[in-house]
């Protein structure tokens, strides 16, 4: 016995485009970084498979819309950092830890190579507790590789403040920048060729 309205409704399902089978969009996971000049953290981590995305931006302080000049002035006690969005099944969040110890010097107190200052420290910013664990354990298992104490800063995440867009990018649309030439680019060139490794 046919039965058109079965058929129908089975033709209508398989050949409608609001039905046809999609992969779903990855998952986007955040976490918080600080190590030194955002312009530095910010390339480095833009090398790694699996990050989508990296935002300058500045967090660990008390004031609320922070501008560069204020942060740079020691006005506002928040830090340079970047907000790295990753997809987890490509790079975990214990990966990005690990590579944060080999992006920066964490044992340097009060800045980070020639960049001096609060606002350039060492610090990792978590917003839940299974960030906060992960980051306690990875920084004991870097421990064992730095003869000085890791000095690096584990506190909750407040609030993550943006910088201004002429930051964002900044190693990326200014390659010929004396800074971008005699400080980012060693520093990239020396974490692709550690990854080649």
């Amino acid at each position: 016995m046919k039965r058109p309205g079965l058929l129908l409704a089975l033709s209508a399902i398989f050949f409608s485009p609001m039905t046809a089978v999609t992969t779903p969009s990855p998952k986007t996971e955040s976490i918080v970084l600080g190590g030194g000049c955002f312009w530095c953290t910010e390339a480095a981590y833009k090398l790694l498979p699996g990050v989508k995305h990296v935002t300058s931006g500045y967090a660990g302080g008390t004031e609320p819309n922070p501008t560069y000049e204020e942060v740079s002035a020691h006005a506002t006690g928040h830090a340079e950092v970047i907000k790295i969005d990753y997809d987890p099944a490509v790079v975990s969040l214990a990966e990005l830890l690990d590579y944060f110890w080999s992006v920066h010097n964490p044992t340097q107190v009060g800045g980070q190579g020639n960049d001096d200052g609060p606002q350039y420290r060492s610090i990792i910013l978590y917003s839940d507790l299974a960030q906060k664990v992960a980051a306690t354990r990875s920084m004991t298992e870097a421990q064992k590789t730095f003869r000085d104490p890791i000095t690096t800063e584990i506190v909750p995440l407040a609030r993550f403040w943006p910088a201004e867009g002429y930051h964002q990018d900044y190693f990326a649309k200014n390659p010929e920048a004396g800074y971008c030439r005699l400080v980012i680019a060693p520093k990239v060139d020396k974490l692709k060729a550690h990854q080649k490794k």
